[in-house]
């Protein structure tokens, strides 16, 4: 499910992005890693900053793309030392503690540890306060009828419930849309250095 279906809609919102989020299933597959990881890096490349969670799976595989360009990313834990991770940016404050609470259908079957993570969730989705929404959620993680299972859907129902738009790479649609701006990058940078090597050639 996503509000922006084609790439004419895709690009503007990217160019207006500065914060996004890329999360997901620890069960996601090793293709769908690839391509968030080359998602993440031409994204690093454009200057947007990744929201994540250093969890297996998804989380990873952004953070890794993210780190091929050298983007900028903050990475959301809800214990310090989260496997092994070295961000500060751990222990979720009370709001949003609550706010996962109010979005958990069965809060009160979650332990301390699984709150933290639900927790720490909603900051991956609008910031350290709560008060920085990203722009635009991409993510993998099985989907009926609108409802996201696992531990993303509190994420991602966060992002949908303050119209943020989000990207299910697990749907057909969403996942051409992004392959589709993947191959326009790629394009444009085989458009740049041929310029730039006929330009060399001209001034040799």
């Amino acid at each position: 499910m996503s509000l922006t279906d084609d790439l004419s809609s895709l690009e503007p919102l990217i160019k207006a992005s500065h914060l996004y989020a890329g999360i997901g299933s620890r069960a996601t597959p090793p293709a769908i890693l690839l391509l968030m990881a080359k998602i993440a890096s031409v994204l690093a490349d454009d200057g947007l900053i990744l929201r994540s969670g250093a969890s297996p799976g998804a989380d990873s595989a952004f953070e890794r793309g993210c780190d091929w360009n050298r983007g900028a990313k903050e990475i959301f834990l809800p214990w310090k030392g989260f496997n092994k991770h070295p961000s500060s940016l751990f222990t979720p404050s009370e709001e949003a503690v609550a706010l996962a609470a109010r979005l958990h259908p069965n809060w009160k079957l979650c332990g301390f540890g699984a709150r933290k993570l639900h927790a720490r969730n909603c900051q991956q989705i609008c910031g350290e306060a709560l008060d920085a929404p990203v722009r635009f959620v991409l993510f993998w993680a099985p989907e009926h009828h609108g409802c996201v299972e696992g531990g993303t859907a509190t994420a991602v129902s966060l992002a949908r419930e303050r119209k943020i738009p989000t990207f299910n790479l697990r749907d057909d649609a969403s996942r051409a849309l992004w392959q589709e701006f993947l191959a326009r990058h790629e394009e444009k940078r085989l458009r740049f250095w041929q310029k730039t090597l006929r330009s060399l050639h001209r001034q040799g």
